[in-house]
């Protein structure tokens, strides 16, 4: 955008940059350089003030919860623009005068010259709550009176507006600051939560704690024209798929091998593969585990050809391996990894690899000899894999995400709220798609099988893994809200 009044809701276009808070920094201090002085504060203010009539028209109070600093500066701006078209504007503002940075400074005198209200506590009834508290920069949890006010904003059922983030996120990471998390708005008001990320859009209001912080995310570039090499990028469509050609047949379009379905746990291998076979690919062929459930799976899904593990040949098709595998799946590994022409690498597969060295290092090598692989691990799997804990990958789901790609030279899709796809090869992407219907067991096979179907027929395995995750996640979304709920099962046969 180059329009300072233009605010977009960020679903409209299929990928948006994403800067980290250093990005941002500099990005703000080579703008403020090449401006007049106060100007971005004032932009930033104005585009607060109207996203906050554009969410709430009818409001008449208006409580604007100011911090000492730049945050709070743009909240005093906003205060401005809404005092002046007749809102009852009342602002609590923790600054002073003495202390204020030089632009906060200023839009306090000019919220004072325009006869802003303000307060020494937040007002007992308010229509819209505006958190100015803490930005971006923010390095220690909210304490004291400022902890209070923001206890008010996010246990109230009126909407609420955050100016750039809400605070206490981590923009770079999705977590909050401290050890416990922000008391969360009633579940019937989460629905009026807005974000107006401004001159960037960061990575944690996408991933980890940041969708259901942040609500629905909003963007003003203040006019600034944003870095070109992005921190990562958020994924917030996928691309259609085009009808297939007439002249097609079944082999025009992939063989997925799906290998996994020990003993009691055959279940998860035929999620995988019709998933799979509804995503698109030409011929799915299960290798079953566990023989004694052939013929079971033969006569219930007969679109699926079962075999034993030894009859599949892993050189010629893209092979999904993991799914029910237990620990049986080891002892196939070796040969997975040498042969498998592409890989889909899942649940028990992955925890395997992260006890074996030896098929670890099978692993790094596949990339050298050009046979591309994906792993899709849950948190949990992650740190396995790194070995480290679960809470090490969730601080950082970003940079998790990447090291095991770097590490393991492969596609990685690291599940969860905002799940993440990298590559040694590719600027990360945030997966926009999905929500907590997804909770299920067994939706993570179908998204493995969906997977492989997507790599099947795509040269380029990321951008087939990104489009995958997001046709993955848009079922859900898409669920009607009556109805049988989601499933592992309903969700396979829905793929298309």
């Amino acid at each position: 955008m180059k329009v300072l009044s233009l605010t977009q809701h960020i679903n409209s276009q299929v990928r948006w940059p994403l800067h980290s808070v250093a990005q941002t920094q500099a990005l703000e201090h080579q703008a403020q350089a090449a401006l007049p002085a106060n100007c971005l504060m004032q932009r930033a203010g104005l585009a607060t003030a109207q996203l906050a009539m554009a969410i709430a028209p009818h409001a008449r109070t208006v409580w604007i919860a100011c911090g000492p600093g730049n945050n709070g500066g743009d909240g005093l701006d906003a205060a401005v623009h809404l005092h002046a078209w007749g809102k009852q504007t009342i602002v609590t503002w923790l600054g002073s005068e003495a202390k204020a940075p030089a632009d906060a400074k200023q839009a306090w005198h000019r919220a004072k010259a325009a006869g802003v209200t303000f307060a020494e506590q937040p007002p007992q009834q308010f229509d819209l709550a505006i958190d100015a508290l803490l930005g971006i920069g923010a390095q220690r949890a909210p304490e004291g009176l400022m902890a209070q006010w923001l206890s008010a904003i996010q246990a109230s059922e009126e909407a609420v507006l955050y100016v750039d983030i809400p605070t206490g996120l981590l923009a770079d990471t999705g977590k909050w600051l401290g050890s416990t998390q922000p008391h969360r708005a009633p579940v019937h008001t989460r629905a009026q939560r807005y974000t107006l990320s401004l001159l960037t859009l960061k990575p944690g209001l996408f991933t980890a704690d940041g969708q259901d912080a942040a609500g629905q995310v909003w963007f003003n570039d203040l006019g600034v024209e944003p870095s070109p090499t992005p921190a990562a990028w958020m994924q917030q469509h996928g691309e259609a798929q085009s009808d297939r050609p007439h002249n097609s047949h079944k082999g025009s379009f992939g063989d997925v091998s799906v290998l996994g379905g020990a003993t009691g746990m055959s279940g998860a291998a035929v999620l995988a593969g019709l998933a799979a076979l509804h995503g698109g690919a030409g011929r799915v062929l299960l290798g079953l585990m566990d023989e004694a459930a052939h013929h079971a799976v033969t006569a219930a899904h007969p679109a699926l050809m079962v075999r034993k593990p030894a009859g599949l040949n892993l050189k010629t098709s893209t092979v999904v391996c993991g799914c029910g595998g237990g620990d049986d799946i080891h002892a196939l590994l070796h040969n997975v990894l040498s042969s498998s022409k592409k890989l889909v690498l899942d649940a028990d597969a992955l925890n395997a690899i992260a006890r074996d060295t030896s098929l670890q290092t099978l692993l790094k090598k596949r990339s050298a000899r050009q046979k591309p692989t994906v792993l899709t691990p849950h948190p949990l799997e992650a740190a396995r894999l790194l070995n480290c804990s679960t809470k090490d990958v969730q601080q950082n789901r970003l940079h998790a995400a990447q090291l095991l790609a770097d590490t393991f030279q492969c596609v990685v899709v690291l599940k969860g709220s905002g799940s993440i796809i990298a590559s040694p090869h590719h600027t990360a992407v945030i997966n926009g798609s999905g929500n907590a219907l997804l909770s299920t067991a067994g939706t993570g096979d179908v998204l493995a099988g969906l997977i492989g179907a997507y790599i099947a027929r795509h040269e380029d395995v990321f951008e087939a893994a990104c489009r995958a995750v997001f046709a993955h996640g848009h079922m859900a979304d898409a669920w009607p809200s009556f109805g049988p709920a989601l499933d592992a099962t309903s969700l396979a046969a829905s793929v298309r």
